[in-house]
């Protein structure tokens, strides 16, 4: 009955999930102490936006927030390919922050207005922190891209050279697209992406970067198709709670 809407939750919880457990791999290895700070937090906040989603679907007849979280298989993830990879350089990670997290805050601000009720509270109480999270990426973005030197403009642009069409995968187009937008819920995963181009566009323009052309999108992460990335990280990821699921810390 509510396969469409637990598809769209899955989808925004899993890249939450993934997302934060990949920022929080900078504690201790940030450039600066403050990117540190900065990336912990973001991190913090991802894990508490994928356990808001999971109790929603809990809601709706899915599993404990915790067993959804820790005891699916790569196979089972609806998680993009962008958030899977590892944190490789700063650049990668900077660039991958800010391609995903302007996404997120447009996806949300859509779900502001979503005729799921739930999505739509849960939309307006996040907005601040994912307004200060796209704060910080188009920051970096543009001080790293027309501010520094010419090897961190070049930098840069390889990094998003090599991970836009990894960001295209956000967009990967549901089953239950029509539904969605037919019942209010969500305005499309089409819709999305030109308001997301719109954005990112002006700021990479202040940032003297290019947008790649003709990329192709990295599809599949939505229907269990992952990179080799994903699995062992799931496998860190779930290692305490696989131990004693039941166990009270």
């Amino acid at each position: 009955m509510n396969n469409h809407i637990k598809d769209l939750l899955y989808r925004m919880a899993d890249d939450s999930l993934v997302i934060g457990h990949r920022n929080s791999e900078w504690t201790g290895l940030g450039p600066l102490l403050e990117e540190d700070i900065a990336f912990s937090s973001i991190a913090q906040d991802k894990i508490g936006h994928s356990l808001a989603l999971f109790q929603i679907l809990h809601t709706l007849g899915e599993s404990e927030p915790d067993t959804a979280a820790f005891m699916r298989n790569a196979e089972q993830m609806h998680c993009c390919h962008l958030v899977e990879l590892p944190i490789g350089g700063y650049d990668f990670s900077l660039i991958r922050h800010f391609l995903f997290d302007t996404a997120e805050m447009i996806r949300y601000q859509l779900l502001e207005k979503s005729s799921f009720l739930p999505l739509s509270l849960l939309a307006k109480k996040v907005r601040g922190e994912i307004k200060y999270h796209v704060f910080h990426a188009n920051t970096w973005v543009t001080q790293l891209g027309a501010q520094g030197n010419d090897e961190s403009h070049s930098k840069m642009q390889a990094a998003l050279d090599f991970a836009f069409p990894l960001a295209l995968g956000m967009f990967e187009p549901s089953k239950f697209e029509q539904e969605l937008i037919d019942e209010g819920v969500f305005a499309g995963e089409q819709e999305l992406q030109r308001l997301w181009m719109e954005s990112i566009t002006a700021t990479l323009a202040k940032a003297t970067l290019s947008i790649p052309e003709n990329c192709t999108p990295s599809y599949g992460g939505r229907y269990g198709s992952h990179t080799e990335h994903l699995q062992p990280l799931l496998d860190e990821m779930s290692e305490v709670f696989a131990t004693d699921p039941v166990a009270e810390w």
